[in-house]
């Protein structure tokens, strides 16, 4: 059973109405462990690099070319690193540059007969991986909701036309969160 349960509200950054998702995760996870809950939150795939930008310092997957100068997400803590009130940035995809804003809500003992990491709440769909950042986002709402619009197959033929950018679903997130631990 974990000794603390810090509650974080991711937000992606750039994007109206707000993409954000409310989990609780074990203090004594590894940033590494930090990201896959992310990657799961928003409804990401984990198909680029990301880093957390934490108190200034910077923390990843080591670049074995050692060009990146960052610190192993897999050595480092949670609670080592942050505590109440704390607010960090997680940035994803290096070439979409989704950034997300974290912010350390609260830190609690965990509740009895509860399984951890969880999605507590949310709203939004994410933005569909490799659709160009804010700005292609933007773009690509524009096209999936209008018919007439010179991309609109193009689009939907791409990611889906069901996509429903108000589609989410804690309880879906938290059963994908299971299988992290």
């Amino acid at each position: 059973m974990p000794r603390q349960i810090f509650h974080l509200l991711v937000t992606l950054s750039d994007i109206a109405p707000p993409v954000w998702r409310r989990v609780q995760v074990p203090g004594g996870y590894t940033l590494d462990r930090v990201h896959r809950v992310i990657q799961h939150a928003m409804g990401w795939r984990d198909c680029h690099l990301h880093s957390f930008e934490i108190n200034g310092a910077q923390y990843g997957e080591p670049d074995p070319a050692g060009e990146l100068l960052l610190r192993d997400e897999l050595d480092t803590r949670l609670d080592a690193v942050a505590t109440k009130g704390a607010r960090f940035r997680y940035t994803y995809d290096f070439g979409d540059w989704w950034e997300h804003d974290v912010v350390v809500e609260d830190v609690t003992a965990p509740e009895p007969d509860v399984r951890y990491p969880l999605c507590a709440d949310g709203d939004q769909a994410c933005p569909p991986e490799d659709v160009g950042g804010a700005f292609g986002y933007t773009e690509f709402r524009a096209a999936i909701a209008d018919p007439a619009h010179p991309r609109h197959a193009e689009m939907a033929d791409w990611v889906s036309a069901t996509f429903d950018r108000f589609g989410f679903d804690p309880a879906r997130v938290t059963t994908l969160l299971r299988r992290l631990t």
